[in-house]
């Protein structure tokens, strides 16, 4: 499979000699989820923006993988789970760095309250419009954890119809579809995708793969009965069932990162379910004043086998606004509720988020200025047979922005912000695995403080015609950074840390034929204070943290219709996950991954063909000494075809 593979990206190369008769230029990008719109040369924070051509050329499976190759985003499968990864933006580490990141998907949050990292998976690449990354600011509107950065990503609403196909190695097959039409009333769009894996690691003795499989639909309508009001409403949902394996020891992991398992629970096997439905409003009451009204119902359920019980959760959404914009100043007004429960064996969690808000812009000239203020109340609630206990907190959230714009070609910029991160549910039970079955056995903990934290950056945009190139650089201050104590399984606070870092982004386009996008990442967690029991972190480095973080791209247009592009991702050693004394015997190994893809589209067809890892590396996430996932770890590829109507 893999030589036909290799083949085929030779083959779609050498296809046609006619070279381009298009140009291609650069130019700002918009930014749209935001409460005020701006482009990426007028704001006042730190963003990336990638488009869904951006998307498409790229050829991923997951977002994730988009997410990882091409972003300043971290991304690694949790604890072996592809469909369910962990994420990091500005080094807060592997553990809980998704928890300090709001993602939303048409303004409806994916995050959760408990520790299960937000569900990227159920969203089909195929059907999103544009992703926007606002990095260490969104505190105002993103809410609730939008402490390193705020992913808003946008689904399409456009005439456009594909389907698309493809299958590789290890028996992965994928097929998925778009369809959508917009007219002066209505504007719908479907999309759906199932995808299937024979698995790559053995499970069992029997020579058993950890075969995964997964579904994913949605569908969007707004209505436009007039030129004043604009009605909305959607719906999604998701099935997963997966199998991954635990970890190897490092002997084990060497030899052959494919074996079995010989932990204690050497496989997990999970299926997870959910549904959504979203609807909205806009009424526009003047050409400056405008209300819109947002509300969202989630359920899922997520089964682990053997079970240990399932968790069910029920989800709730409401954000309302009063939208003003003008020439010389843009003014949003409102509220936002998220309302969470997880019940499981006879208990009830619940997490309930009140909020207002209040976020403005002001132009003038080459001036713009931003501020914005949260008052967020945070409820917690733990309810079985015989407890009741409940725990509420006050949170406050600021920002401060201020972009100079030098030319029509370059910026400099400047913000602050002053965000939260309030403990998921998770936070307050510790829980314990005795011998001799070992099975996990979870008691309350306590409540546990809220993290605040103080956001600086500064940065510079210059984009021309053949050049985009950014670069910006923070530092943030940290009080009750959260952190599971490992030696008693406590979830707890760091008393101080900080971290500061420095990001580039640089897209060259060399010529018609020859083009590069540069992401380099620079940062350093450090904790200040922090005590637990005989242990004093205070000095060390942040534990699952690389100090630098590179992705680079170089695309080939030989002709019209043919691209190639390979694709390099390194991160930097760190130490171990559980590492907080910063001394065990091993660390997390430096990442390699470089990927080929091509490309050969004509009139309404496309042939797409990609080889992830060309170079077989091994890859992991070291938790402890002798714990590693394997991640990334051989050469898989596919090959596929789409179709456009």
């Amino acid at each position: 499979m893999n030589k036909t593979i290799q083949l085929s990206l030779l083959s779609v190369a050498l296809l046609s000699q006619l070279h381009a008769n298009e140009t291609v230029q650069l130019a700002p990008l918009s930014i749209t989820s935001t409460a005020i719109a701006t482009d990426e040369l007028k704001s006042t924070d730190a963003v990336e923006v990638y488009t869904a051509k951006d998307i498409e050329k790229a050829h991923v499976q997951n977002i994730y993988e988009f997410l990882n190759q091409q972003t300043s985003v971290i991304s690694m499968p949790s604890y072996g789970n592809p469909y369910s990864q962990l994420i990091d933006i500005h080094g807060y580490g592997t553990s809980n760095g998704n928890q300090n990141v709001v993602i939303t998907v048409n303004g409806r949050k994916l995050n959760n309250i408990d520790n299960a990292p937000q569900l990227l998976s159920s969203i089909s690449p195929a059907s999103i419009s544009k992703i926007e990354i606002i990095k260490s600011s969104g505190i105002v509107v993103g809410g609730d954890g939008a402490n390193a950065a705020v992913i808003n990503i946008t689904t399409k609403q456009t005439n456009e119809k594909e389907v698309s196909f493809y299958m590789g190695n290890y028996g992965l097959v994928d097929g998925s579809f778009y369809v959508g039409h917009t007219d002066e009333k209505f504007s719908i769009s479907a999309s759906a995708e199932a995808q299937k894996s024979d698995g790559i690691r053995t499970i069992n003795a029997a020579g058993a793969k950890d075969e995964n499989k997964f579904s994913t639909g949605t569908f969007n309508l707004s209505y436009t009965p007039t030129d004043t009001l604009e009605l909305r409403l959607g719906a999604n949902f998701s099935k997963i069932d997966v199998i991954y394996a635990s970890y190897l020891t490092k002997a084990q992991y060497d030899s052959n990162p494919k074996q079995q398992s010989t932990s204690f629970f050497p496989v997990t096997h999970q299926k997870l379910n959910t549904s959504s439905l979203n609807g909205g409003i806009t009424y526009y009451i003047s050409d400056a004043l405008s209300l819109n009204v947002d509300t969202s119902h989630e359920y899922k359920d997520s089964d682990y086998i053997p079970s240990y019980g399932m968790y069910a959760y029920n989800y709730n959404t409401a954000k309302a606004s009063i939208d003003y914009e003008t020439k010389t100043m843009a003014l949003s007004i409102g509220y936002d509720g998220f309302f969470g429960d997880r019940r499981q064996a006879g208990s009830k969690t619940t997490k309930n988020n009140n909020a207002l808000f209040a976020m403005s812009q002001f132009y003038h000239g080459a001036h713009t200025f931003k501020a914005g203020y949260r008052i967020e109340k945070i409820s917690y609630a733990y309810i079985t047979s015989t407890q009741n206990l409940k725990d509420d907190e006050l949170l406050h959230g600021a920002e401060l922005g201020y972009n100079y714009t030098l030319d029509n070609k370059s910026s400099l910029f400047a913000n602050y912000s002053h965000s939260y991160q309030a403990p998921v549910i998770d936070m307050f039970f510790a829980t314990t695995y005795p011998p001799p079955t070992y099975i996990p056995t979870t008691g309350f903990n306590g409540f546990i403080d809220p993290m605040q934290a103080n956001n600086y950056t500064i940065g510079y945009n210059n984009i021309q015609k053949d050049n985009k190139f950014k670069i910006s650089a923070y530092y943030i201050d940290l009080k009750n950074e959260i952190y599971l104590h490992k030696p008693d399984y406590k979830n707890t606070n760091i008393d101080k840390s900080h971290k500061y870092g420095v990001d580039i982004y640089d897209k060259y386009l060399i010529s018609q034929e020859v083009n590069i996008a540069l992401n380099y990442n620079y940062v350093q967690a450090i904790i200040d204070e922090e005590k637990e029991g005989t242990d004093d972190y205070a000095g060390n480095e942040l534990p699952g943290v690389s100090n630098h973080n590179i992705k680079a791209t170089l695309n080939y247009l030989p002709n019209r219709y043919a691209t190639l592009a390979l694709t390099q991702v390194y991160r930097s050693e760190a130490y171990a996950a559980d590492d907080f004394n910063n001394n065990f015997a091993q660390k997390q190994d430096a990442y390699n991954s470089t990927d080929i893809s091509a490309t050969y589209a004509k009139d309404n067809w496309e042939i797409f063909a990609k080889i992830n890892n060309l170079f077989n590396q091994k890859n992991g996430l070291w938790i402890a000494d002798d714990a590693i996932y394997p991640v990334n770890f051989t050469t898989t590829g596919f090959i596929g075809l789409k179709l456009k109507y």
